[in-house]
């Protein structure tokens, strides 16, 4: 008999948490068990084994993290609105580096679930863009651009890449302030097909 009050939603909670501790790549079905005081069997009745779990951490993640880019971006525009937007999105995945890890993936082919969670987290910065006429195919490249430098520095940040001595929130303020610059003068391509 399942324990009462179990449900998917709480087993991926904890097991985000623990991500949080352990690592997303350190994550077991046995410990979040243990974690919630079941034997691992009870598991199975709410996630489709690790791989499942995964997926519904990566769910939760991506919509929690478009939740906070979308509450850093209120009532702002432009660049301040991306420059809240970086800012919350480094402070989140340093808090929380196993959901982070989560989020990295896209969405498998036809996990609407998942890939909705994503659109939102991506709409929130198409909505930013906007403001500087970038839409389509023009939005999606600078939104792959914002975002693989962000994960690019948050990743190295976490792993303590940078040994310099030079101030790290100076070094991605500045990377930031960059970044939007290249955006405010960003070319809109002629060709909306398929980007090389």
């Amino acid at each position: 008999m399942p324990r009462a009050g179990l449900t998917t939603a709480v087993v991926t909670d904890q097991a985000a948490r623990l991500a949080d501790e352990v690592g997303l790549g350190n994550l077991t079905l046995a410990a979040v068990a243990q974690q919630l005081g079941v034997r691992l069997p009870s598991l199975y009745k709410h996630v489709e084994g690790t791989s499942g779990l995964h997926r519904e951490i990566a769910i939760r993640a991506k919509r929690e993290l478009a939740n906070v880019m979308r509450r850093a971006a209120v009532g702002r525009a432009r660049h301040d609105a991306l420059a809240a937007i970086a800012d919350a999105y480094r402070d989140w995945a340093k808090q929380h580096p196993g959901q982070y890890a989560a989020t990295v993936r896209a969405a498998d082919p036809g996990d609407h679930a998942d890939e909705q969670a994503g659109v939102e987290a991506a709409q929130v910065v198409f909505d930013v863009l906007q403001g500087y006429g970038l839409t389509g195919t023009d939005a999606i490249d600078a939104t792959r651009a914002l975002r693989a430098a962000l994960h690019g520095f948050v990743t190295l940040e976490a792993e303590r890449g940078f040994g310099l001595p030079a101030d790290i929130d100076r070094s991605f303020h500045r990377l930031v302030d960059n970044l939007i610059a290249a955006i405010e003068q960003w070319a809109p391509s002629h060709d909306q097909g398929t980007a090389r």
